[in-house]
């Protein structure tokens, strides 16, 4: 389980505990499972807090999401990967269907519906929309996405030139694999992983629109840009 993280000292600890309580619906499989977190250049306390939890650490200099999550990876011994933000709070019901969906022995890579953790009437609504996506076109939302490890490799993970929408890119890359394979692609929707709403009451509505329309008409300059992706990258938490 790889989690990327960049001054998550707040939220960090809940998401561990939560994590360590979902992880018993492998454990009681007898898998042996383990936590890794990027600390992706942070000037917190996230690492040792991470460290603290009995957390793997590993370091990535260079603020990027995917490159974070690649790192992570690369510290990854299991047959499986599961990505999980910093601030979610997974449930052992979610991971159950996780491990039978690895147990099916037909599952490529799966992701899961999410839900804010609170009322955000606009937000909620965003949310649900991007569901419904989710579940029509197989799209994995970069907060949880789980994949056998050999195949997260040999698409070459995620896109290290992104600042944001990297897993729609690694979305298209394990579709096609899972096809050429004959496996199966899922979006879970029983057990949403709940996240944490900080986005939205840290920006505004028309600040998450305005990054959507750049994004939208100009999809190869906005997100290779960093300041462009600020919402991710200027630090608020």
């Amino acid at each position: 389980m790889i989690i990327p993280a960049f001054n998550e000292e707040r939220l960090l600890p809940e998401t561990l505990k939560h994590l360590e309580t979902a992880s018993r619906a492998f454990q009681d499989r007898g898998w042996d499972t383990e936590r890794i977190v990027c600390d992706n250049n942070s000037t917190d306390a996230t690492a040792k807090i991470a460290r603290g939890s009995g957390a793997i650490v590993v370091f990535e200099p260079v603020n990027r999401i995917g490159g974070a999550r690649n790192r992570g990876a690369t510290a990854a011994s299991g047959e499986w990967l599961i990505f999980l933000d910093a601030d979610c709070k997974p449930s052992r019901e979610l991971f159950e269907e996780v491990a039978q969906q690895i147990a099916s022995g037909d599952c490529l890579v799966g992701g899961c519906t999410v839900i804010l953790d609170g009322d955000f009437p606009w937000a909620n609504r965003f949310t649900g929309i991007w569901n419904w996506i989710s579940k029509r076109f197989t799209l994995l939302a970069g907060s949880f996405i789980f994949c056998e490890a050999a195949a997260f490799r040999q698409v070459g993970g995620f896109s290290n030139e992104l600042f944001a929408g990297e897993e729609l890119e690694l979305s298209k890359k394990l579709k096609e694999l899972a096809v050429q394979r004959k496996k199966r692609v899922v979006i879970l929707d029983k057990h949403p992983l709940v996240t944490s709403p900080r986005k939205v009451q840290l920006y505004t509505l028309r600040q998450h629109l305005w990054f959507m329309t750049r994004a939208a008409l100009l999809p190869g300059t906005t997100l290779r840009n960093r300041d462009a992706c600020s919402i991710w990258y200027d630090g608020k938490r």
